[in-house]
């Protein structure tokens, strides 16, 4: 079942365009916005809470419109990237002050909190006061005061940006507890490992536009774009033509490059990507069954979060990623004759 339906949503703020932005979260789904910083993701967020009116689209929440509705009428919960709590109460009024506007009982207030500070892990915290919180426990106050609002759709912008690594991790771990029981969540970010760890589905956000969306595994394996690609970290992203030689193997030419694919995709225009992992570097041409051997010369070496990032010029620029060992052992250095050498099963052809 549909929680949320954006259909043909538009906004001009300034010089920046949100432009016919169109997506579905199912209830329950986990779905994440990635996007560059300016791409408008945050505008998006406030579109759906009503912090900002559209100039043309809807939003349906729960099979109701509510794209003209008060804030107060949205049954959706926006937490921001620096959490704003209430400076002069507690953690427990805090969380508390949502339960306390719509009229609830005082035994009713106490049993919530408690449920909801158990949640988020913020039971030992009940009687201290923001200053006295760090970011990660004022990141979990403002979650469990947001849902105390029962929210239909949470709204998450960039809540992780602002924590360290070790504070992160355990801020995931409780919006997958939220998401696990049956919450529905939509979390707008510009780090592609956050999508991959809490993501059903993302969307890619491109200069106010959605660009593509679907699973992180099939977003980041068929990128549709060179945007998309280069977002998500794939440097050997090609376009041009996939020419038939009458077999399985065939020729896909970009530019004046041509390299071997193994593809059952009929002839026409799409990309090739090639995982920088696939493609080895040596100083004299394979001898493996590698088919694609280029030679080039190396232009840029640069450390990778394994190993480093071989960068050569052979015709085009292809990207490998090799051990820290083997740059040591091939005595790579920029500016040296080099081959690069890739089987055709290991290039990635994307039909346009």
């Amino acid at each position: 079942m549909i929680m949320l339906k954006i259909s043909k949503l538009s906004v001009k703020l300034g010089r920046f365009e949100l432009r016919d932005v169109t997506f579905e979260v199912a209830r329950g789904e986990y779905f994440v916005l990635l996007g560059m910083s300016g791409a408008g993701k945050s505008v998006l967020l406030r579109l759906i809470s009503g912090l900002t009116q559209p100039d043309a689209g809807e939003i349906v929440l729960n099979g109701k419109l509510i794209s003209t509705e008060k804030i107060q009428k949205r049954k959706v919960g926006l937490v921001f990237q620096d959490s704003v709590l209430f400076p002069h109460m507690d953690v427990f009024n805090n969380i508390a002050y949502p339960l306390k506007v719509r009229r609830f009982g005082k035994e009713n207030i106490k049993r919530k909190v408690g449920e909801l500070a158990e949640l988020a892990n913020v039971g030992h915290l009940l009687k201290r006061f923001p200053h006295n919180l760090s970011g990660g426990e004022s990141q979990r106050v403002a979650l469990a005061r947001i849902l105390a609002t029962d929210p239909d759709c949470l709204l998450l912008d960039e809540p992780l940006s602002s924590l360290d690594v070790q504070l992160r991790g355990e801020l995931r771990s409780l919006l997958r507890k939220i998401n696990a029981n049956g919450q529905t969540i939509v979390h707008v970010t510009h780090d592609y490992e956050e999508a991959v760890l809490l993501a059903h589905r993302i969307g890619v956000l491109e200069r106010g536009t959605i660009v593509q969306t679907g699973e992180p595994r099939n977003v980041f394996r068929h990128p549709k774009s060179e945007f998309v690609a280069r977002f998500v970290g794939i440097r050997n992203f090609f376009q041009g033509e996939l020419i038939d030689h009458g077999s399985s193997m065939k020729i896909f030419k970009s530019g004046q490059t041509e390299f071997s694919v193994l593809s059952d995709e009929s002839p026409g225009e799409g990309y090739v990507v090639i995982r920088a992992e696939d493609i080895v570097v040596s100083v004299h041409r394979a001898s493996s069954s590698a088919i694609n051997n280029f030679s080039g010369e190396v232009v840029s070496l640069e450390p990778a979060r394994i190993g480093t990032e071989v960068v050569a010029d052979v015709g085009v620029m292809l990207a490998s990623l090799v051990t820290d060992e083997s740059v040591g052992s091939l005595n790579l250095k920029i500016g040296m004759p080099v081959w690069l050498s890739f089987k055709a099963s290991a290039i990635r052809y994307i039909k346009k």
